[in-house]
């Protein structure tokens, strides 16, 4: 009955640490394109995005510490290369030949990504008891949903 428990716990952590590490990949993507966006816009609003582009990577380079950090105190090893990141990213890099606009408007997609596949995340951790994943989960989507609110504002929708 241990063993059969315990194979059962391996799975259930296997499975949360592998959306957990999908989310390290994606706000590792995530934080450099920030980057590039914050880099290379240009345009009447350069001083508007040029800030919150670098609000924006700020905040993804903390949820990616809080989601490698998650993983690590489940005994897990997260992902650490840009290499390993792109191979399992639902998140593409920048194009370098985005305009303002186009750039707010990947953002917004990439952040609904993000959101869709969190809210899995969400619902396997409570299924699975693990509240505290649950919990860090719900607060980047959290997040996220505003500043989708609020870029789709700027975008006038």
């Amino acid at each position: 009955m241990e063993a059969a428990h315990m194979a059962k716990v391996a799975t259930k952590t296997n499975q949360i640490t592998e959306i957990l590490n999908k989310q390290v990949a994606n706000f590792s993507i995530l934080y450099m394109k920030l980057h590039n966006y914050h880099w290379y816009v240009k345009g009447e609003n350069f001083f508007t995005l040029h800030i919150k582009f670098e609000e924006l990577y700020t905040e993804a380079g903390l949820h990616l510490d809080v989601l490698a950090e998650r993983m690590l105190s489940l005994r897990a090893v997260p992902t650490a290369t840009l290499k390993e990141h792109l191979a399992i990213s639902s998140i593409e890099e920048a194009k370098n030949s985005e305009n303002a606009e186009q750039m707010v408007r990947q953002i917004v997609s990439d952040f609904s990504t993000l959101c869709s596949e969190l809210t899995e995340g969400i619902e396997l951790a409570e299924e699975h008891k693990d509240q505290p994943t649950a919990d860090m989960l719900i607060a980047v989507r959290s997040s996220l949903e505003k500043h989708n609110w609020m870029l789709d504002s700027y975008l006038g929708k």
